[in-house]
């Protein structure tokens, strides 16, 4: 056998929302566009529900009026992403975003429990490619908050881009968002 070459379909955002307006995908398929790429998303265990629904609450109360705090709902990143974020913020409210998706939270938060590879390496990279100034893991299994800031070209990762700025809160810290400086989030809110 001699050697062949792999070729991977490369998929636009435009291409992947057409798929998804002509019924291609079923009800309940967990699909995210990443960088150019259909990605299957883990069914989520009580744990990772639960964790959602806290950091939704905690954000919510922390932001505001005049932010619009989303669960598991597209972000329209570039040409070629399309992540569903397990929680985003970004300005104004549902209302301002019926005819496109926002596309510049100023937080995103993921919750990982079996996904952390992948939040870490090609989400971290994503998001800060698309300037997101702010990007939080929950990390349920060593029960910390890793928050990234700062993105910078860094030509070494995926995706060209990563955080200059990484720190990993316990329990006992308080982060306090980018976007809003003065509102502080307990990290223990988030996981109990």
């Amino acid at each position: 056998m001699g050697d062949q070459t792999i070729r991977i379909r490369q998929w636009t955002r435009l291409e992947y929302d057409r798929l998804i307006e002509t019924g291609f995908f079923q009800a309940g398929d967990k699909v995210e566009l990443l960088g150019g790429q259909l990605m299957v998303a883990e069914p989520q265990g009580s744990r990772h529900a639960a964790a959602v629904s806290l950091v939704a609450d905690a954000l919510r109360a922390a932001f505001g009026s005049g932010w619009y705090v989303m669960t598991q709902l597209p972000v329209a990143l570039d040409d070629e992403s399309e992540p569903e974020p397990d929680v985003a913020v970004v300005p104004g409210t549902a209302r301002e975003y019926w005819d496109e998706h926002p596309s510049r939270p100023v937080l995103v938060v993921e919750v990982a429990d079996s996904s952390l590879a992948l939040d870490r390496a090609h989400k971290a990279s994503l998001y800060a490619r698309a300037g997101v100034p702010d990007y939080w893991i929950l990390n349920i299994g060593e029960r910390v908050l890793e928050v990234y800031r700062r993105p910078v070209p860094s030509p070494e990762v995926l995706y060209g881009w990563g955080y200059a700025e990484v720190q990993r809160l316990g329990l006992d810290a308080t982060v306090f968002p980018v976007a809003v400086p003065t509102a502080p989030v307990a990290v223990a809110d988030l996981l109990r």
